[in-house]
């Protein structure tokens, strides 16, 4: 199973009529935050995948119609998840939800078929009192928030979740120093505990083929999807 990642700006190899020629065999698209909601449209409409996203500390335009009590409500169904669609350009948004999806895959462990588990936390580090941006302790909070879905998720699927999409990176690995880029010392914790097999962030941008693009922590493969990645399951 191939799924697409992107993040931070519009691809070249993704925004194109031929897309579906090089991407066409993905079973989902993974949107890691700071792009325009007409790029995601154009990926869904495109590729005709299922698609979730987070949003990032850029491209808010539309960040306060899923910031509030209508946006936060779990997920926990089929209908719910596609009412959720039609308000998100047809993507599926992840602000602090842990969904159940409609990709069937078999368990390593069990060898059972179950659904894809995905995870997603938006915002970056608190840099300047913007949008969609939250210290250390509420970052905190709001995973601490996901809890009892993903205690529900262990019992009934026996895993608490398989994939972990954020825009920041965790701290100290894949960000940076400067106050924008700092990563979230909380995510080692969710990474410890959950130990999803891949988290998915955005946020630092790759112009130098000697920066780490994949790495492996605590048995999760951390990826960094800037412009796009495919990662495979």
């Amino acid at each position: 199973m191939k799924i697409l990642c992107v993040s931070d700006e519009i691809d070249p190899f993704i925004y194109t009529p031929t897309v579906k020629q090089s991407f066409g065999d993905v079973s989902a698209v993974l949107c890691a935050g700071d792009l325009p909601m007409d790029y995601i449209d154009f990926i869904v409409s495109t590729l005709n995948k299922p698609t979730y996203f987070v949003f990032g500390n850029h491209n808010l335009s539309e960040y306060k119609y899923y910031s509030n009590e209508i946006f936060s409500a779990p997920i926990n169904d089929q209908n719910s998840m596609e009412a959720q669609a039609s308000r998100s350009h047809g993507a599926i948004y992840l602000g602090f939800k842990c969904v159940a999806t409609e990709i069937m895959i078999q368990d390593p462990k069990t060898k059972k078929t179950r659904p894809l588990l995905i995870a997603g936390a938006p915002g970056s580090i608190n840099y300047n009192h913007g949008q969609c941006q939250f210290t250390e302790w509420q970052m905190r909070w709001k995973l601490l928030s996901m809890a009892p879905r993903l205690l529900w998720n262990k019992i009934r699927y026996g895993k608490a979740v398989d994939i972990f999409l954020t825009h920041a990176a965790p701290r100290h690995i894949h960000d940076k120093d400067d106050p924008c880029h700092k990563g979230f010392k909380c995510f080692h914790g969710f990474l410890k505990k959950y130990e999803p097999a891949y988290m998915v962030h955005g946020h630092i941008h790759l112009y130098n083929q000697n920066e780490e693009r994949v790495g492996v922590y605590y048995n999760t493969t951390v990826v960094n999807a800037f412009s796009h990645h495919v990662i495979e399951i």
